[in-house]
């Protein structure tokens, strides 16, 4: 009876370690799953990071080019208010001419007659 006892001490430690062997294969596993899967939320936290890098490298660009067009336009503007004096005063010079020629066909008529 001793050798039965003895060997069922022997079966229970190997069971005893199987169990454990399998508990720790399965906290391995879970392990395992949390790491891939926290590489998997820290890759994309990378990508976005990367994307939004490329985002505001792209906004930056459109502010340089809505700013050359805002200084194009500016400088249209300067010439097209240098443009408008000159011309106000062609016509404010024109004006008694217009008022002279009205006149004198007036008495050229009156000649004529």
């Amino acid at each position: 009876t001793g050798s039965g006892a003895g060997k069922m001490a022997a079966g229970g430690a190997a069971d005893a370690q199987a169990r454990f062997g399998h508990s720790v294969k399965g906290l391995l596993t879970e392990k395992v799953t949390s790491c891939g899967t926290d590489v998997i939320a820290l890759t994309k936290q990378v990508l976005k990071g990367s994307r939004s890098a490329e985002l505001l490298g792209q906004a930056a660009r459109n502010m340089v080019m809505q700013e050359d067009a805002i200084l194009h336009s500016e400088d249209s503007l300067r010439k097209m208010a240098i443009i408008t004096t000159h011309l106000q005063y062609q016509t404010s010079c024109l004006v008694p001419s217009v008022e002279q020629s009205s006149n004198l066909q007036d008495q050229l008529s009156h000649l004529l007659k």
